[in-house]
């Protein structure tokens, strides 16, 4: 036997045993009381913050993400933990519609019927690599399923495999405080390809939380569907997030917008989802001015290295295909020392509506900090930008406060495209509330009615269920009423 099939057959056998285990936990937590759901989230909150200056200092070394970035990062997934907990507490698990029986024949007839939520069983969450804490071991879809009632199987990212350890190490002494079974929150330590598609083929597993590239997130999306039993599959995919910078956003100065455009592009080194990657200007001498003055501000940004050498020369590759197409002008080049391990420098093109709605290349993310300008004519030629686009996470209308029959046809467009629709400011910052949605049509996400970040996003890992006639305890085990 080879040693490459030795060490598949042993990665497998791994993940099976972590899968086991965690099918083993399953019935047991989604039958305890919300109450413990709430606590074990509260405890993973604090667990986090007590550790909070060694996990820090962790996650700089393996990301160059900066300390004030990290920290920011980590209250917000402390944040969102207790959030969940407090929602779980007020009965956002506990949702039930009762229609009383109504004597007679169908239809005015009808028995009892309770409507409720079930949970869909052990969760195969994948970390993202640009968001250490936010989207990895505690992060959002971690805490919405554990919130939801299912146990998850963590798959940590090779960008920051310490650091993943380190959390999940701090989340199973929280499960032994409070005696609860390992199998509640697993981990499959650096997966290969093969492994992470047999972790989503497993068929003890009910569905799959994912954030990271296009290509990746297809190759498993296929994965869970071609099982004998599909299951549901929540990815985001990548984005181009369209900001529309319309001449009334221009009407004061270009110099402010210019520069608040320029520090959301690079932000995090332009490793967002959200970073705004395509950019709507008139093709007029405002519009120019606007232009000149984002590349300046833009050249800048200091930068800082990108979370892993891999992803760098992504972004070095994804630039030069967008600098190779036809009618693409280069605002702002390449410079020397910009190789992996190094900081990239920022990029900026230009190419006019008709050439960017023609070009499908040109509709691609680049992930880092760069953008493509695109520079209209008229309402119409925006209108055709944001439609070639198809889908997106976001999509930003500066200026179109009025109530104008223009602005209403570009909110409606934008809308179609977009799972969060802003008026002002940046698309760079997501945050988590009960009214948030992060997720948009394909190609942005493979569930665009659904949400990866604010408490929606439980929502996801709970299965409706209707009990007809049923007895007392029936409704009271389905409904947080039982302990582990």
């Amino acid at each position: 036997m080879s040693a490459v099939l030795e060490a598949a057959i042993s990665e497998f056998a791994a993940i099976d045993s972590v899968v086991a285990r965690s099918h083993e936990a399953q019935a047991a937590y989604a039958a305890a009381r919300h109450a413990v759901r709430s606590a074990l989230l509260r405890g993973l909150a604090d667990a986090l913050e007590r550790d909070a200056a060694p996990l820090i200092a962790l996650a700089d070394e393996e990301t160059s993400l900066g300390a004030g970035r990290l920290n920011g990062e980590l209250a917000r997934t402390a944040f969102q933990l207790r959030g969940f907990a407090d929602r779980l507490d007020a009965g956002i698990a506990a949702r039930i519609v009762d229609n009383a029986a109504v004597a007679g024949a169908p239809p005015a007839g009808r028995p009892h019927l309770t409507r409720m939520f079930a949970p869909l069983g052990p969760v195969a969450m994948f970390s993202a690599s640009n968001f250490p804490f936010a989207f990895s071991v505690l992060g959002g879809d971690t805490a919405s399923a554990l919130a939801a009632g299912c146990v998850v199987i963590i798959k940590p990212h090779s960008g920051h495999p310490e650091l993943s350890r380190r959390v999940h190490a701090l989340a199973a002494g929280v499960l032994r405080e409070q005696g609860l079974p390992e199998g509640v929150i697993g981990f499959v330590d650096q997966a290969s390809r093969e492994a992470a598609v047999r972790l989503v083929s497993h068929p003890d597993v009910g569905a799959v939380a994912f954030t990271g590239s296009y290509q990746g997130g297809v190759a498993l999306w296929k994965a869970a569907n071609a099982r004998a039993c599909p299951i549901p599959f929540y990815g985001e995919l990548g984005s181009v997030n369209p900001l529309v910078v319309t001449p009334q956003a221009l009407a004061q100065e270009v110099e402010t917008p210019a520069a608040t455009l320029a520090a959301s592009i690079a932000l995090g080194c332009g490793q967002f989802c959200t970073s705004p990657g395509v950019i709507v200007v008139r093709d007029d001498g405002t519009g120019t001015r606007f232009v000149e003055a984002l590349a300046r501000s833009l050249a800048a940004q200091r930068t800082h290295a990108m979370l892993t050498p891999a992803m760098h020369c992504g972004f070095e590759k994804a630039t030069e295909h967008i600098a190779a197409q036809p009618g693409v002008v280069t605002r702002l080049a390449a410079q020397a020392g910009s190789a992996a391990g190094h900081p990239p420098t920022p990029r900026l093109f230009e190419i006019d509506a008709q050439s960017f709605v023609a070009n499908a290349a040109l509709h691609e993310e680049m992930f880092g900090p760069a953008a493509l300008v695109v520079r209209a004519r008229h309402d119409a030629d925006v209108l055709d930008v944001l439609t070639a686009v198809e889908g997106t996470l976001t999509v930003t209308l500066w200026g179109a406060e009025a109530d104008t029959a223009a602005n209403r046809a570009l909110a409606a467009v934008a809308q179609r495209i977009a799972g969060r629709v802003l008026f002002r400011g940046v698309p760079t910052g997501v945050a988590v509330c009960d009214a948030q949605q992060h997720g948009g049509p394909w190609p942005a996400s493979t569930q665009p009615q659904t949400t990866s970040v604010g408490y929606a996003a439980i929502e996801r890992f709970l299965r409706p269920v209707a009990l007809q006639d049923a007895p007392p305890w029936a409704i009271d085990a389905n409904h947080g009423g039982a302990t582990v």
